[in-house]
């Protein structure tokens, strides 16, 4: 079989003079410190990317607001439940600031029981009369408390939405239509957070009059990574395959890479239509399937050299294996062990906000036209850690039906649209449909098709 096509790719050093990660006497990083010189700002928007501090420096703020601008609750949403766990109680004061961030654990809805649309939008009625002062949700179960309880519920309170990239200028967007009643009221304020300001379509997060209304903090991913310890080196780049993507696979993963893998879309042309069958072929040629962690729930595959490869499944959607994978995932106990899990392989799972500090290699299958996704995506390899000086991201996509010199303009053009986001800035991609060289085949080698036997220990 013929190597993947690969077509040249961008390639950046940096500094890594430690800046970024360094803090202030009261605990605050670079990024953390310039958002806090903005906190008396009614409408503040922070533009940084990942593991630049966002969740934190919204913390000082919060407290600042609730105690000398006299606001009276402190109201944080996230796009999913997950994102919930960075806003768990800091003690911000063992660093140097004068108070400790504290959420009371019935008012972390992202880790409650109940339905977004159901008993969590009584329990924010209930924190709304309460005394108590800060709370986390998500953003369905915020848009059903407007909707249900009206912007005037929410009057001298701060509204922090993170990733605020899902907000759009759409009037068909809610959250978006949420977020401009609050600021035609004026009574609330209002701290939108994003690593990428931008939707990689001709919709625009905000109307320009809209946005004039906030001010704004900008962190670079390029302030980011020259202020990193440990990362000097991110690639991006495209690699092309024919036929199947599950036979060159193995071509561009390196299994001695701490790596995410997303495997496409079930609907996408890149997908062959199963996508556990599709998961189970990257483990047959990686090495050998050993059984199923009791523990963990992850995936164990021997390779050729006796190692035995740690596999966290995300595209599993049966309840039982998902929670149990994505709570090992989020053990706050392995965060700093390295050796935890080796590769994870997700679809829909595992973007932003997913807080993976040991991940070297992001190795996306399938075209990405959204700007947002990708660098999200690249978000999730640009995290420092000890020993970790090189991160990747490679698109692997179906080889186009058109010539190299065309595809290469085009290739190029989607990597300085890339690489201008990485300023956190608003850019649109260029325009171009990868049409297939050929379809995908209709089924996967029989090999890959091979069921694995469920809860199997090694």
């Amino acid at each position: 079989m013929s190597a993947p096509v690969s077509i040249p790719s961008v390639s950046v050093t940096y500094a890594r003079d430690g800046s970024s990660m360094r803090a202030n006497t009261h605990g605050m990083r670079a990024m953390q410190e310039r958002a806090y010189q903005k906190r008396g700002e009614q409408y503040l928007l922070i533009k940084s990317p990942p593991a630049s501090g966002k969740s934190r420096a919204l913390m000082f703020i919060a407290l600042d607001k609730l105690q000398n601008q006299k606001l009276k609750q402190a109201i944080i949403v996230v796009p999913e439940k997950s994102i919930g766990a960075s806003f768990h109680d800091e003690p911000l004061s063992a660093s140097g600031f004068w108070a400790d961030w504290k959420v009371e654990p019935r008012w972390n809805l992202c880790d409650s029981p109940g339905t977004e649309d159901g008993g969590k939008v009584e329990a924010l009625k209930k924190f709304l009369d309460s005394g108590d002062k800060t709370l986390v949700c998500t953003h369905a179960t915020f848009r059903f408390a407007v909707d249900r309880f009206g912007v005037e519920a929410f009057d001298d309170r701060l509204i922090a939405v993170d990733e605020f990239h899902h907000v759009s200028a759409s009037p068909d967007n809610k959250l978006g239509d949420h977020v401009r009643q609050f600021m035609a009221r004026d009574k609330a304020h209002l701290v939108a957070m994003t690593g990428s300001y931008f939707r990689g379509d001709a919709e625009a997060v905000m109307h320009p009059d809209d946005e004039a209304k906030f001010h704004t903090v900008t962190y670079t991913y390029y302030e980011q990574l020259n202020g990193y310890r440990y990362l000097k080196q991110l690639d991006i780049g495209y690699v092309f395959y024919e036929a199947a993507y599950t036979d060159k696979i193995i071509q561009v993963l390196n299994p001695k890479a701490k790596t995410i893998v997303h495997i496409p879309n079930v609907n996408s042309r890149e997908s062959l239509g199963d996508k556990i069958k599709e998961t189970e072929h990257i483990y047959h040629a990686l090495g050998d399937w050993q059984g199923t962690d009791p523990q963990t729930g992850f995936q164990l595959v021997k390779l050729a050299d006796g190692t035995i490869l740690k596999i966290a499944d995300l595209v599993d959607d049966d309840p039982a294996k998902r929670d149990k994978v994505s709570a090992a995932l989020k053990d706050p106990a392995q965060k700093h062990n390295r050796d935890h899990v080796d590769i994870i392989i997700a679809l829909g799972m595992a973007k932003e906000g997913f807080d993976w500090i040991w991940c070297e290699h992001a190795l996306t299958v399938g075209y990405r036209s959204s700007l947002t996704e990708i660098v999200q995506i690249i978000g999730r390899a640009t995290r420092d850690a000890p020993g970790k000086t090189r991160a990747r991201f490679t698109n692997l996509i179906a080889e186009p039906a058109a010539t190299l010199g065309l595809v290469t303009e085009a290739v190029n053009d989607t990597l300085k649209a890339i690489a201008a986001s990485l300023l956190m800035e608003q850019v649109l991609a260029p325009r171009f449909e990868f049409r297939p060289k050929t379809r995908p085949l209709a089924t996967i080698t029989a090999r890959a098709a091979t069921t694995r036997p469920s809860a199997t220990s090694a």
